[in-house]
C-alpha cells in the first residue's frame, strides 16, 4: 500500500479518487510517498525520505518550502484553474460590494430597534452607490480566473481592459475578443474605474499596488485584491483611502492593518470557499498524484517541469536532476554500458532543475540506478515497474 499523509480536511470526493486497494490516505500515516495539504504551513517541516510529492488543494503555494522540495526531489502539485469559478463569482460580488455600500447598509438596518420600515426609508440615501454597467474594469492577471472575471464583467455590461505579461496561449483563446489589451499595468492604471487583481505574490508583484501607483490612477479608483494580501502596500493603501484617491479596496486577506479600516472591506479568505471549488481542487490534486506516483508523469507543477509520457517499456526511471550540460548524455551512456536499450525518453526543464523520464523494457537492477544516482547533479532517481 502507498501511504499518503493529509494535512488539512480533504473533501471526500477527491479522497475517493484513490483506488483504496493500493492507496492509504490520513493525518496519521507515515512513510508517505505523498501529502496533500490545503493551508497548513508546511516551511518548519521535516521531510520522510520517503515523500516524493506534494499536491496543494489550491493554487497558491505560500505555504510550502518550494525550493527546498526541489533541493530534495519533492515534486509540489498545484491546481490551477479548479477553484477559478468560486473566485470568479467572489471578484462579482466584490465589485458590486465596492460600489454599493451593502455592507455599510447592511449593518445600518442591523442597528435599527424601533419604526424600521420609517426609519430605512428616511435613512437609505446614506448608503447610495453606482452601477458596474459602463464603467471600466482593469483586470491585472488574465490567468484561469483573470480571464473568467474580464469575460463575466464584459456580460454585465464593463468595459473591459487586462494586461497579463505572461499570458498563456490557451488564456488568450478563452478571452472575450472584446476585452481590450493593454502594454502593461500603468495603462490599466490610468483608465481604470475599478482594478482588480488576479496575480501570484512574488517578488515582482509584492507591494505592486502602492503610493506610486496609486498616483496614477483615476481619483475615485475602486480596487479589489482576491489574490494575496503582499500584493498591496497596506499603509500607502490605508492614505489613499483618507484623501479619497481611492474609494473603496475590498480584500479576501485580512490583516492587523486593514480590519476595522473606514473603506475597507474585509472578507475572511472566502475565495476557494465553495464546496464545488473544494471538491474541484481534491480530484486534480489526487489525479496529479496517482499519475506522477504509478507513471511518473507531472503536470502543474510549480518546481519541476511538465512531462506526461505514454508508458512504452516495462520499466521507467524517472530522474531529477540540476539543468546543467551533458546529464542526458551521460543517463544514456551509463544505461547503454549496461547494454540497456532506451525505449523512449522525454527531457524537460524549469529553471535551474530538470526532469528526465526513460523507458526500457530491460530490467533496471540495483547497480545502475545507484551508477545514475552517483552522477553529478542528480536529486533523485524514482524506478517504476
Amino acid at each position: 500500500m502507498t501511504n499518503i499523509k493529509l494535512l488539512n480536511k480533504i473533501s471526500p470526493i477527491g479522497l475517493a479518487q484513490l483506488d483504496a486497494q493500493k492507496y492509504t490516505a490520513g493525518e496519521s500515516v507515515e512513510n508517505a510517498e505523498a501529502i496533500m495539504v490545503r493551508s497548513a504551513a508546511m516551511h518548519d517541516m521535516t521531510f520522510e525520505p520517503s515523500l516524493k510529492a506534494i499536491a496543494r488543494c489550491g493554487a497558491g503555494v505560500n505555504n510550502i518550502p518550494v525550493d527546498r522540495c526541489a533541493e530534495e526531489g519533492i515534486v509540489v502539485f498545484n491546481t490551477p484553474g479548479a477553484n477559478a469559478n468560486g473566485v470568479k463569482e467572489l471578484t462579482i460580488a466584490a465589485l458590486l460590494l465596492a460600489s454599493r455600500n451593502i455592507t455599510g447598509g447592511i449593518a445600518w438596518a442591523n442597528s435599527l430597534t424601533e419604526n424600521v420600515a420609517k426609519s430605512v426609508e428616511a435613512g437609505k440615501s446614506k448608503f447610495g452607490g453606482c452601477e458596474i454597467k459602463g464603467k471600466t474594469l482593469g483586470v491585472i492577471g488574465l490567468g484561469a480566473i483573470g480571464g473568467m472575471v474580464a469575460n463575466a464583467a464584459y456580460n454585465l455590461g464593463m468595459n473591459v481592459i487586462g494586461c497579463d505579461p505572461y499570458i498563456t496561449i490557451d488564456a488568450a483563446w478563452s478571452l472575450s475578443r472584446a476585452i481590450k489589451k493593454a502594454s502593461n499595468y500603468s495603462d490599466i492604471f490610468k483608465e481604470a474605474d475599478y482594478i482588480t487583481l488576479h496575480v501570484p505574490a512574488t517578488a515582482e508583484t509584492k507591494n505592486m499596488i502602492c503610493a506610486e501607483s496609486i498616483a496614477s490612477m483615476k481619483d475615485g479608483v475602486k480596487i479589489i485584491n482576491l489574490s494575496r494580501a503582499d500584493l498591496v502596500n497596506a499603509a500607502d493603501m490605508k492614505a489613499a483611502l483618507e484623501s479619497g484617491k481611492v474609494s473603496t479596496y475590498v480584500t479576501d486577506f485580512p490583516t492587523e492593518e486593514t480590519i476595522n479600516v473606514p473603506n475597507i472591506i474585509t472578507m475572511p479568505h472566502l475565495g476557494a470557499s465553495t464546496e464545488e471549488s473544494e471538491d474541484n481542487c481534491a480530484v486534480m490534486a489526487a489525479h496529479q498524484i496517482v499519475d506522477f506516483l504509478e507513471n511518473g508523469n507531472i503536470k502543474n507543477s510549480v518546481n519541476f517541469p511538465t512531462v506526461v509520457l505514454p508508458r512504452t517499456g516495462d520499466t521507467r526511471l524517472c530522474i531529477m536532476h540540476k539543468n546543467i550540460p551533458n546529464m542526458l548524455s551521460h543517463i544514456s551512456g551509463t544505461l547503454s554500458a549496461d547494454n540497456i536499450n532506451i525505449e523512449n525518453m522525454l527531457n524537460r526543464s524549469k529553471g535551474d532543475f530538470a526532469y528526465t523520464v526513460v523507458d526500457t523494457n530491460a530490467k533496471v537492477d540495483d547497480k545502475i540506478v545507484d551508477e545514475i544516482r552517483a552522477m553529478e547533479g542528480i536529486i533523485r532517481v524514482i524506478v517504476i515497474a
